[in-house]
């Protein structure tokens, strides 16, 4: 199953891009042997300033037909990482093709996107910055990944 992270903005270099690096390199390394993979980053810009709405067109068009939409949203479920692995390995074993997790801009996601989301994912009760989400959901992708493969990466 192709991951993907469709997400408002551009990253520049700096320590979040690396860590996406990073995570994304480890991700498809682990996740190749279990059918997981490869997490592709899809990134759009709304240059016209037209908010939640031009953003959410833009993030719809980055979302393959067909795939799963997690959207990253504090409204969302928390949940382990152990449940976000059975979670991903759930969507896998359905034959779900894609999964496309969506990260809006400052504001969020849209409504009418977020209404279409198969699943609302968050990171807990705090707003944390678009591009830092993109760093620990990929990283959160790599555990997973690892906790699939019994790998020793994750420790309760």
């Amino acid at each position: 199953m192709r991951v993907r992270i469709c997400a408002v903005g551009r990253m520049k270099s700096g320590p979040e891009r690396a860590l996406v690096e990073d995570y994304t390199a480890r991700f498809d390394r682990t996740g190749r042997a279990l059918g997981l993979g490869p997490l592709m980053i899809t990134e759009v810009d709304d240059r016209k300033g037209g908010g939640m709405a031009a953003e959410a067109a833009l993030l719809d068009r980055a979302i393959p037909d067909g795939a799963v939409i997690c959207a990253m949203d504090e409204r969302g479920r928390e949940m382990s990482s152990p449940d976000f692995a059975n979670m991903l390995a759930g969507w896998r074993d359905q034959g779900r093709a894609e999964v496309a997790f969506v990260i809006g801009g400052a504001d969020g996601i849209d409504p009418a996107l977020r209404s279409r989301a198969d699943a609302m994912l968050s990171f807990g009760p705090m707003v944390w910055p678009h591009m830092l989400v993109r760093a620990m959901l990929s990283e959160q992708l790599y555990r997973a990944a690892s906790i699939l493969a019994g790998a020793p990466y994750h420790r309760v």
